[in-house]
């Protein structure tokens, strides 16, 4: 038996997370997690998976569950969740919240020495150097969550990394792919939000719209796998049928396979290095599908992902500056304060406007984050 701490348990991979633990009750059991403001879910998740220690965003909702559920322990604010983190029942932590709130959590969780499966991307993209020495220096295990970065992991068992000549991240291009520059000019919330291969949340749903998303699994990869920038590619892959590829020095390519469903680098995950059978997973016919297709990445057609790459290869604050000015952009768009083109805008003249600092600490970062965040919402 497997013990599960889940930060964002209400969220798009938080609900797929609670849905393999279902499947394999026998195999794993939730002991504690976090949510926002939806109470309504908490309820739910409650009852049916009986945790013992639950946080919420707001003090209020603490107090009135306290009330509801007196067996079970509760906490909130952002204490609370590095209390689910670390709690000494959970053998895994799974961190499937949005944003740079799933930093500190994630590594007081690797200082208690839980195995870390991570879908935050911005954990790694605003403080790799930091998470991962934390991982070297504590031996704990880190596994990706991200469908591309799972098919990198998979791929790589049983590989050197000294023989990797590249990581090929496939792109699905997100709601707008086919769109050209000038007629992204006008368009609506609800079309960026309609994904054609995923059912995510509205963040990375946008995210994947404006490649910004892939432009974080990029800095992602660099950290996970310890590979420069200029051996990371991005390919367009409309149908997201080959979820990332790797390529070694004798021009062999080991890729991983499968539909779109997101329980399976979850279910990965949670574990290796063993695999169990996912039930209700639709199974991959190539004769069914008969063709994919794939074209080479224009930087000048998605800036955003030019943009990560050149943060990245900054380094230092640079790729923090990068989150944190996308943050508040992609906020103000799903507002309604900006268009979906000023989200590149607001994000370059963040970048523009700081001078990267080398090697940071938390502190730092910390500081570098919020100075970003205020200065990008004067611009909004």
């Amino acid at each position: 038996m497997k013990y599960i701490s889940l930060l964002g348990a209400t969220g798009s991979i938080g609900m797929q997370t609670l849905d393999v633990i279902k499947e394999h009750s026998n195999e794993f059991t939730l002991v504690a997690f976090s949510v926002g403001r939806n109470i309504d879910s908490a309820r739910e998740i409650i009852n049916q998976f009986s945790p013992q220690l639950v946080s919420v965003q707001e003090k209020p909702d603490y107090e009135m569950l306290k009330l509801e559920f007196p067996h079970v322990a509760f906490t909130y604010g952002n204490d609370g969740l590095t209390e689910v983190a670390v709690f000494e029942k959970a053998d895994i932590l799974v961190n499937a919240v949005i944003g740079s709130v799933g930093l500190l959590p994630t590594l007081q969780a690797i200082e208690a020495k839980k195995t870390i499966a991570i879908a935050n991307k911005e954990t790694l993209v605003t403080a790799g150097h930091l998470v991962m020495d934390a991982v070297k220096k504590h031996g704990v295990a880190l596994l990706p969550v991200d469908s591309e970065h799972s098919a990198i992991y998979q791929a790589l068992q049983g590989e050197q990394t000294k023989n990797i000549e590249r990581l090929i991240l496939t792109a699905s291009g997100g709601s707008f792919r086919d769109r050209t520059r000038e007629e992204l000019e006008h368009v609506t919330l609800k079309e960026a939000l309609a994904h054609p291969n995923w059912a995510m949340g509205a963040k990375i749903t946008i995210d994947s719209a404006s490649m910004m998303n892939k432009g974080l699994e990029v800095i992602e990869a660099h950290w996970l796998f310890s590979i420069g920038y200029e051996q990371i590619d991005v390919l367009l892959h409309k149908e997201s049928i080959i979820h990332s590829m790797v390529e070694f020095h004798d021009s062999s390519i080991i890729a991983q396979l499968g539909t779109p469903d997101m329980r399976v680098p979850i279910q990965y995950a949670l574990t290796y290095p063993d695999r169990l059978p996912l039930g209700g997973a639709k199974r991959l016919n190539l004769a069914e599908i008969g063709k994919l297709h794939f074209k080479e990445m224009d930087l000048e057609r998605f800036r955003c992902l030019k943009f990560a790459y050149e943060a990245g290869k900054i380094g230092g604050t640079m790729p923090t500056v990068l989150n944190a000015a996308n943050e508040v952009a992609v906020a103000a768009f799903i507002e309604g304060q900006i268009t979906f083109l000023q989200i590149e805008d607001l994000i370059e003249k963040a970048l523009s406007a700081h001078q990267s600092i080398s090697n940071p600490s938390l502190a730092t970062i910390q500081e570098v984050d919020k100075e970003t965040r205020q200065f990008v919402q004067t611009l909004v």
